[in-house]
Protein backbone atom coordinates (compact mmCIF):
# COMPACT_ATOMS: atom_id res chain seq x y z
CA UNK A 1 0.00 0.00 0.00
CA UNK A 2 2.85 2.34 0.87
CA UNK A 3 4.51 1.63 -2.46
CA UNK A 4 1.31 2.43 -4.36
CA UNK A 5 0.97 5.66 -2.43
CA UNK A 6 4.59 6.56 -3.21
CA UNK A 7 4.10 5.87 -6.91
CA UNK A 8 0.95 8.01 -6.90
CA UNK A 9 2.74 10.94 -5.26
CA UNK A 10 5.63 10.72 -7.73
CA UNK A 11 3.24 10.53 -10.67
CA UNK A 12 1.25 13.56 -9.50
CA UNK A 13 4.44 15.51 -8.93
CA UNK A 14 5.60 14.68 -12.44
CA UNK A 15 2.28 15.81 -13.92
CA UNK A 16 2.45 19.04 -11.91
CA UNK A 17 6.02 19.68 -13.06
CA UNK A 18 5.03 19.16 -16.69
CA UNK A 19 2.04 21.47 -16.27
CA UNK A 20 4.19 24.19 -14.72
CA UNK A 21 6.76 23.85 -17.51
CA UNK A 22 4.08 24.06 -20.19
CA UNK A 23 2.52 27.09 -18.51
CA UNK A 24 5.83 28.85 -18.23
CA UNK A 25 6.62 27.94 -21.83
CA UNK A 26 3.33 29.45 -22.97
CA UNK A 27 4.00 32.61 -20.97
CA UNK A 28 7.56 32.91 -22.17
CA UNK A 29 7.00 32.25 -25.87
CA UNK A 30 6.69 35.42 -27.90
CA UNK A 31 4.76 35.81 -31.16
CA UNK A 32 7.73 34.44 -33.07
CA UNK A 33 8.13 31.41 -30.76
CA UNK A 34 11.87 32.01 -30.42
CA UNK A 35 12.06 32.18 -26.62
CA UNK A 36 14.62 29.77 -25.19
CA UNK A 37 14.29 27.51 -22.16
CA UNK A 38 16.57 29.91 -20.31
CA UNK A 39 14.20 32.78 -21.08
CA UNK A 40 11.22 30.81 -19.86
CA UNK A 41 13.01 30.03 -16.62
CA UNK A 42 14.08 33.67 -16.35
CA UNK A 43 10.42 34.68 -16.45
CA UNK A 44 9.77 32.83 -13.23
CA UNK A 45 13.02 34.00 -11.66
CA UNK A 46 12.44 37.64 -12.64
CA UNK A 47 8.91 37.75 -11.28
CA UNK A 48 9.82 35.88 -8.10
CA UNK A 49 12.52 38.40 -7.23
CA UNK A 50 10.90 41.59 -8.53
CA UNK A 51 7.62 40.85 -6.80
CA UNK A 52 9.56 41.75 -3.65
CA UNK A 53 12.00 44.39 -4.92
CA UNK A 54 9.73 46.27 -7.38
CA UNK A 55 6.21 44.87 -6.93
CA UNK A 56 4.59 47.74 -8.81
CA UNK A 57 6.41 46.81 -12.03
CA UNK A 58 5.32 43.19 -11.73
CA UNK A 59 1.69 44.16 -11.13
CA UNK A 60 1.79 46.54 -14.10
CA UNK A 61 3.34 43.90 -16.35
CA UNK A 62 0.87 41.21 -15.32
CA UNK A 63 -2.08 43.46 -16.15
CA UNK A 64 -0.77 44.20 -19.64
CA UNK A 65 -1.07 42.22 -22.89
CA UNK A 66 2.54 41.02 -22.79
CA UNK A 67 2.02 38.98 -19.63
CA UNK A 68 0.71 35.89 -21.44
CA UNK A 69 3.04 36.06 -24.42
CA UNK A 70 6.30 37.88 -23.78
CA UNK A 71 8.96 37.06 -21.19
CA UNK A 72 11.03 39.66 -19.40
CA UNK A 73 14.10 38.70 -21.44
CA UNK A 74 12.22 39.11 -24.71
CA UNK A 75 12.28 42.85 -24.05
CA UNK A 76 15.40 43.12 -21.89
CA UNK A 77 17.66 40.94 -24.04
CA UNK A 78 21.12 42.21 -24.88
CA UNK A 79 21.33 43.73 -28.36
CA UNK A 80 24.44 44.62 -30.31
CA UNK A 81 25.61 48.13 -29.44
CA UNK A 82 23.83 48.28 -26.08
CA UNK A 83 25.58 48.05 -22.74
CA UNK A 84 24.70 44.72 -21.15
CA UNK A 85 25.08 43.85 -17.49
CA UNK A 86 25.08 40.59 -15.57
CA UNK A 87 21.89 40.59 -13.52
CA UNK A 88 21.66 37.58 -11.19
CA UNK A 89 23.06 35.28 -13.83
CA UNK A 90 21.19 36.77 -16.78
CA UNK A 91 22.63 39.17 -19.38
CA UNK A 92 20.24 42.10 -19.69
CA UNK A 93 20.19 45.73 -20.82
CA UNK A 94 19.37 48.55 -18.45
CA UNK A 95 16.88 50.22 -20.80
CA UNK A 96 14.98 48.76 -23.74
CA UNK A 97 14.91 50.55 -27.10
CA UNK A 98 12.65 50.80 -30.11
CA UNK A 99 14.86 48.10 -31.58
CA UNK A 100 13.50 45.63 -29.04
CA UNK A 101 9.92 46.56 -29.95
CA UNK A 102 10.69 46.28 -33.67
CA UNK A 103 11.60 42.61 -33.23
CA UNK A 104 7.85 41.93 -33.03
CA UNK A 105 6.33 45.20 -34.30
CA UNK A 106 8.37 45.84 -37.43
CA UNK A 107 5.59 47.50 -39.44
CA UNK A 108 4.74 49.95 -36.66
CA UNK A 109 8.41 50.79 -36.18
CA UNK A 110 8.91 51.44 -39.91
CA UNK A 111 5.93 53.80 -39.90
CA UNK A 112 7.14 55.57 -36.78
CA UNK A 113 10.60 56.42 -38.12
CA UNK A 114 9.03 57.97 -41.23
CA UNK A 115 6.98 60.37 -39.10
CA UNK A 116 7.79 63.63 -37.35
CA UNK A 117 7.91 61.55 -34.17
CA UNK A 118 11.04 59.97 -35.64
CA UNK A 119 14.49 61.55 -35.93
CA UNK A 120 13.04 65.01 -36.61
CA UNK A 121 11.64 65.21 -33.08
CA UNK A 122 15.02 64.71 -31.41
CA UNK A 123 16.89 66.89 -33.90
CA UNK A 124 14.55 69.79 -33.09
CA UNK A 125 16.42 70.00 -29.79
CA UNK A 126 19.83 68.40 -30.27
CA UNK A 127 20.31 68.62 -34.02
CA UNK A 128 23.01 66.19 -35.07
CA UNK A 129 25.91 67.85 -33.28
CA UNK A 130 24.85 67.98 -29.63
CA UNK A 131 25.43 64.90 -27.47
CA UNK A 132 22.57 64.98 -25.00
CA UNK A 133 21.25 62.77 -22.22
CA UNK A 134 23.52 59.86 -23.05
CA UNK A 135 22.17 59.51 -26.59
CA UNK A 136 24.47 58.97 -29.59
CA UNK A 137 24.50 61.25 -32.59
CA UNK A 138 22.56 60.26 -35.69
CA UNK A 139 24.49 58.26 -38.26
CA UNK A 140 24.80 59.43 -41.84
CA UNK A 141 22.35 56.71 -42.89
CA UNK A 142 19.76 57.81 -40.32
CA UNK A 143 20.08 61.43 -41.41
CA UNK A 144 19.68 60.56 -45.08
CA UNK A 145 16.60 58.45 -44.34
CA UNK A 146 14.88 61.13 -42.24
CA UNK A 147 15.75 63.95 -44.64
CA UNK A 148 14.06 62.04 -47.45
CA UNK A 149 10.74 62.39 -45.64
CA UNK A 150 11.31 65.66 -43.74
CA UNK A 151 13.93 67.78 -45.53
CA UNK A 152 16.02 70.11 -43.38
CA UNK A 153 14.83 68.71 -40.06
CA UNK A 154 17.75 66.48 -39.04
CA UNK A 155 20.81 67.73 -40.94
CA UNK A 156 21.00 70.79 -38.68
CA UNK A 157 22.65 72.18 -35.60
CA UNK A 158 21.15 72.10 -32.11
CA UNK A 159 18.43 74.50 -31.06
CA UNK A 160 20.10 77.68 -29.77
CA UNK A 161 17.62 77.85 -26.88
CA UNK A 162 18.77 74.40 -25.76
CA UNK A 163 22.36 75.60 -25.70
CA UNK A 164 21.47 78.74 -23.75
CA UNK A 165 19.33 76.95 -21.14
CA UNK A 166 21.96 74.29 -20.46
CA UNK A 167 22.00 70.52 -20.25
CA UNK A 168 20.14 70.21 -16.92
CA UNK A 169 17.10 72.18 -18.04
CA UNK A 170 17.00 70.53 -21.44
CA UNK A 171 17.44 66.96 -20.24
CA UNK A 172 14.68 67.39 -17.65
CA UNK A 173 12.48 69.36 -20.02
CA UNK A 174 12.80 69.28 -23.80
CA UNK A 175 14.50 65.88 -24.00
CA UNK A 176 11.81 64.12 -21.99
CA UNK A 177 9.32 64.55 -24.83
CA UNK A 178 11.62 64.83 -27.84
CA UNK A 179 13.38 61.55 -27.08
CA UNK A 180 10.47 59.88 -28.85
CA UNK A 181 12.75 60.25 -31.87
CA UNK A 182 16.18 59.92 -30.27
CA UNK A 183 18.86 57.60 -31.71
CA UNK A 184 19.85 54.50 -29.75
CA UNK A 185 23.15 52.67 -29.56
CA UNK A 186 21.68 49.56 -31.20
CA UNK A 187 21.02 51.55 -34.39
CA UNK A 188 17.29 52.02 -33.81
CA UNK A 189 15.53 55.37 -33.55
CA UNK A 190 12.91 56.33 -31.02
CA UNK A 191 11.37 55.45 -27.69
CA UNK A 192 8.08 53.57 -27.97
CA UNK A 193 7.44 53.85 -24.24
CA UNK A 194 6.66 57.56 -24.59
CA UNK A 195 3.19 56.44 -25.74
CA UNK A 196 3.09 52.77 -24.71
CA UNK A 197 4.09 53.12 -21.09
CA UNK A 198 6.69 50.66 -19.84
CA UNK A 199 5.69 47.25 -18.51
CA UNK A 200 1.96 47.80 -19.07
CA UNK A 201 2.22 48.56 -22.81
CA UNK A 202 -1.57 48.74 -23.05
CA UNK A 203 -3.35 50.11 -26.08
CA UNK A 204 -5.99 51.79 -23.91
CA UNK A 205 -3.24 53.96 -22.39
CA UNK A 206 -2.08 55.05 -25.83
CA UNK A 207 -5.65 55.99 -26.75
CA UNK A 208 -6.08 58.39 -23.84
CA UNK A 209 -5.79 62.10 -24.71
CA UNK A 210 -3.76 62.55 -21.51
CA UNK A 211 -1.04 60.28 -22.91
CA UNK A 212 -0.53 62.50 -25.95
CA UNK A 213 -1.05 65.52 -23.71
CA UNK A 214 1.95 64.62 -21.57
CA UNK A 215 3.93 66.28 -24.40
CA UNK A 216 1.36 68.05 -26.58
CA UNK A 217 0.32 70.72 -24.09
CA UNK A 218 1.37 74.19 -23.01
CA UNK A 219 1.77 77.50 -24.81
CA UNK A 220 3.79 76.20 -27.76
CA UNK A 221 1.38 73.41 -28.79
CA UNK A 222 -1.73 73.40 -26.65
CA UNK A 223 -3.36 70.40 -28.28
CA UNK A 224 -4.51 68.80 -25.02
CA UNK A 225 -6.09 71.99 -23.75
CA UNK A 226 -7.71 72.58 -27.15
CA UNK A 227 -9.06 69.03 -27.25
CA UNK A 228 -10.46 69.27 -23.72
CA UNK A 229 -12.47 72.39 -24.55
CA UNK A 230 -13.68 71.02 -27.90
CA UNK A 231 -16.91 69.10 -28.39
CA UNK A 232 -14.85 65.93 -28.82
CA UNK A 233 -13.18 66.46 -25.46
CA UNK A 234 -16.38 67.22 -23.59
CA UNK A 235 -18.11 64.16 -25.04
CA UNK A 236 -15.15 61.92 -24.23
CA UNK A 237 -15.10 63.11 -20.62
CA UNK A 238 -18.79 62.26 -20.21
CA UNK A 239 -18.74 58.92 -22.09
CA UNK A 240 -15.31 57.61 -21.18
CA UNK A 241 -16.56 54.93 -18.79
CA UNK A 242 -18.83 53.48 -21.50
CA UNK A 243 -16.03 52.98 -24.06
CA UNK A 244 -13.97 49.92 -24.89
CA UNK A 245 -10.55 51.58 -25.12
CA UNK A 246 -8.67 48.29 -24.99
CA UNK A 247 -10.04 46.66 -28.14
CA UNK A 248 -7.53 45.27 -30.65
CA UNK A 249 -6.58 48.03 -33.15
CA UNK A 250 -7.65 46.05 -36.22
CA UNK A 251 -11.10 45.52 -34.68
CA UNK A 252 -11.76 49.07 -33.41
CA UNK A 253 -15.17 50.47 -34.34
CA UNK A 254 -17.31 53.45 -33.42
CA UNK A 255 -19.28 51.08 -31.20
CA UNK A 256 -16.14 50.79 -29.06
CA UNK A 257 -15.21 54.48 -29.31
CA UNK A 258 -18.10 56.65 -30.52
CA UNK A 259 -16.05 59.74 -29.62
CA UNK A 260 -12.52 60.26 -30.98
CA UNK A 261 -9.32 60.94 -29.10
CA UNK A 262 -5.97 62.02 -30.57
CA UNK A 263 -5.06 58.50 -31.66
CA UNK A 264 -8.45 57.98 -33.33
CA UNK A 265 -7.92 60.85 -35.74
CA UNK A 266 -4.19 60.56 -36.31
CA UNK A 267 -3.46 56.82 -36.11
CA UNK A 268 -6.35 54.41 -35.66
CA UNK A 269 -7.99 52.19 -38.26
CA UNK A 270 -11.57 52.98 -37.24
CA UNK A 271 -14.28 50.73 -38.72
CA UNK A 272 -11.82 48.89 -40.94
CA UNK A 273 -9.84 51.95 -42.00
CA UNK A 274 -6.07 52.05 -42.42
CA UNK A 275 -3.96 52.02 -39.25
CA UNK A 276 -0.65 53.89 -39.04
CA UNK A 277 2.09 54.90 -36.63
CA UNK A 278 3.11 57.70 -39.01
CA UNK A 279 1.28 60.62 -37.41
CA UNK A 280 1.96 62.82 -40.46
CA UNK A 281 -0.11 60.76 -42.91
CA UNK A 282 -3.34 62.63 -42.15
CA UNK A 283 -1.99 66.18 -41.97
CA UNK A 284 -2.23 68.83 -44.66
CA UNK A 285 -0.07 71.73 -43.36
CA UNK A 286 3.09 72.29 -41.35
CA UNK A 287 1.13 73.95 -38.55
CA UNK A 288 4.17 74.11 -36.24
CA UNK A 289 6.15 76.35 -38.63
CA UNK A 290 6.20 80.17 -38.37
CA UNK A 291 4.54 80.41 -41.78
CA UNK A 292 2.60 77.25 -42.50
CA UNK A 293 2.99 75.73 -45.95
CA UNK A 294 1.21 72.74 -47.37
CA UNK A 295 2.98 69.43 -46.83
CA UNK A 296 4.24 67.56 -49.91
CA UNK A 297 1.44 65.03 -49.37
CA UNK A 298 -0.94 67.68 -48.06
CA UNK A 299 -3.88 66.95 -50.37
CA UNK A 300 -3.62 63.22 -49.68
CA UNK A 301 -3.25 63.87 -45.95
CA UNK A 302 -6.41 65.95 -45.92
CA UNK A 303 -8.39 63.24 -47.67
CA UNK A 304 -7.02 60.65 -45.24
CA UNK A 305 -8.24 62.71 -42.30
CA UNK A 306 -11.63 63.32 -43.91
CA UNK A 307 -12.11 59.56 -44.18
CA UNK A 308 -11.86 59.39 -40.40
CA UNK A 309 -14.17 62.37 -39.91
CA UNK A 310 -16.83 60.73 -42.12
CA UNK A 311 -17.38 58.11 -39.42
CA UNK A 312 -19.25 60.76 -37.44
CA UNK A 313 -19.81 63.82 -39.64
CA UNK A 314 -21.44 64.57 -42.97
CA UNK A 315 -19.36 65.83 -45.92
CA UNK A 316 -20.74 69.39 -45.78
CA UNK A 317 -19.79 69.76 -42.10
CA UNK A 318 -16.25 68.54 -42.77
CA UNK A 319 -15.78 70.86 -45.75
CA UNK A 320 -17.03 73.82 -43.70
CA UNK A 321 -14.61 73.04 -40.86
CA UNK A 322 -11.64 72.89 -43.22
CA UNK A 323 -12.72 76.06 -45.04
CA UNK A 324 -12.94 78.01 -41.78
CA UNK A 325 -9.63 76.60 -40.52
CA UNK A 326 -7.94 77.53 -43.79
CA UNK A 327 -9.10 81.12 -43.36
CA UNK A 328 -7.47 81.30 -39.93
CA UNK A 329 -4.29 79.73 -41.25
CA UNK A 330 -3.96 82.13 -44.16
CA UNK A 331 -4.64 85.17 -41.96
CA UNK A 332 -2.10 83.95 -39.40
CA UNK A 333 0.44 83.47 -42.18
CA UNK A 334 -0.12 87.07 -43.31
CA UNK A 335 0.43 88.46 -39.81
CA UNK A 336 3.53 86.35 -39.16
CA UNK A 337 5.01 87.30 -42.55
CA UNK A 338 4.40 90.99 -41.78
CA UNK A 339 6.08 90.83 -38.35
CA UNK A 340 8.90 88.69 -39.72
CA UNK A 341 9.66 91.46 -42.21
CA UNK A 342 9.90 93.94 -39.33
CA UNK A 343 12.13 91.64 -37.27
CA UNK A 344 14.40 90.78 -40.20
CA UNK A 345 14.80 94.50 -40.89
CA UNK A 346 15.81 95.22 -37.29
CA UNK A 347 18.36 92.40 -37.45
CA UNK A 348 19.73 93.60 -40.77
CA UNK A 349 20.13 97.16 -39.54
CA UNK A 350 21.95 96.13 -36.37
CA UNK A 351 19.27 96.76 -33.75
CA UNK A 352 19.60 93.15 -32.54
CA UNK A 353 21.69 90.06 -33.25
CA UNK A 354 20.04 87.30 -35.26
CA UNK A 355 20.54 83.59 -34.73
CA UNK A 356 20.32 83.17 -30.98
CA UNK A 357 18.49 84.04 -27.80
CA UNK A 358 20.66 86.92 -26.63
CA UNK A 359 18.31 89.85 -27.34
CA UNK A 360 14.83 90.67 -26.08
CA UNK A 361 13.72 90.83 -29.71
CA UNK A 362 14.61 87.14 -30.13
CA UNK A 363 12.21 86.14 -27.37
CA UNK A 364 9.41 88.47 -28.47
CA UNK A 365 9.59 87.11 -32.01
CA UNK A 366 9.77 83.50 -30.76
CA UNK A 367 6.69 84.00 -28.59
CA UNK A 368 4.83 85.59 -31.49
CA UNK A 369 4.98 82.68 -33.92
CA UNK A 370 5.88 79.77 -31.64
CA UNK A 371 3.15 80.38 -29.06
CA UNK A 372 0.36 82.57 -30.41
CA UNK A 373 0.62 81.77 -34.11
CA UNK A 374 0.69 78.03 -33.50
CA UNK A 375 -2.17 78.21 -30.99
CA UNK A 376 -4.44 80.09 -33.39
CA UNK A 377 -3.88 77.51 -36.13
CA UNK A 378 -4.15 74.43 -33.92
CA UNK A 379 -7.30 75.78 -32.31
CA UNK A 380 -8.91 76.33 -35.71
CA UNK A 381 -8.19 72.82 -36.98
CA UNK A 382 -9.08 71.09 -33.69
CA UNK A 383 -12.26 72.93 -32.76
CA UNK A 384 -10.95 75.02 -29.85
CA UNK A 385 -12.66 78.38 -30.14
CA UNK A 386 -11.11 80.00 -27.05
CA UNK A 387 -7.61 79.02 -28.15
CA UNK A 388 -8.21 80.19 -31.70
CA UNK A 389 -9.34 83.60 -30.43
CA UNK A 390 -8.10 84.65 -27.00
CA UNK A 391 -4.95 82.54 -26.75
CA UNK A 392 -4.15 82.97 -30.43
CA UNK A 393 -5.58 85.72 -32.63
CA UNK A 394 -5.98 88.30 -29.87
CA UNK A 395 -2.33 88.04 -28.87
CA UNK A 396 -1.28 88.14 -32.53
CA UNK A 397 -3.25 91.37 -33.01
CA UNK A 398 -1.89 92.98 -29.83
CA UNK A 399 1.71 92.03 -30.49
CA UNK A 400 1.57 93.04 -34.14
CA UNK A 401 0.96 96.61 -32.99
CA UNK A 402 3.72 96.28 -30.39
CA UNK A 403 6.22 95.19 -33.06
CA UNK A 404 5.20 98.08 -35.30
CA UNK A 405 5.62 100.57 -32.46
CA UNK A 406 8.94 99.02 -31.42
CA UNK A 407 10.21 99.35 -34.98
CA UNK A 408 9.16 102.99 -35.16
CA UNK A 409 10.65 103.75 -31.74
CA UNK A 410 14.01 102.19 -32.48
CA UNK A 411 14.32 103.84 -35.86
CA UNK A 412 13.10 107.16 -34.47
CA UNK A 413 15.96 107.17 -31.97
Amino acid sequence: MANHRTYLIVALAAVAAIAVFLTLSACGAGDNGDSTVEQVRAEGDCVECHRTSTPGLVETYERGPHANEISCLDCHNAREGLEAIDHNGFEVVRVTTAGHCAECHEEQYDQHIKSRHGASAWAAVAGNTLALDGKPLFTEEQIAFAEEYHPGTVARGPNPLAIWEGAGAVENGCAVCHEIGAPNYDGSVGNCSKCHLRHAVRVDEARLPETCGSCHMGPDHAQLEIYNESTHGVLFASMRDDMNLGVTPSELTTKDMPVPTCSTCHMSGLNGGTMTHDVTERLSYYLFAPISKERPNGAEGRENMKEVCLNCHGPSHIEELYADADLTLHRTNELVAHVKEIVDGLYADGFATAGGFDDLLDYEWFDYWHYFGRTAKHGAFMGGADYTQWHGNYDLALRTFEFEELDAELRGH
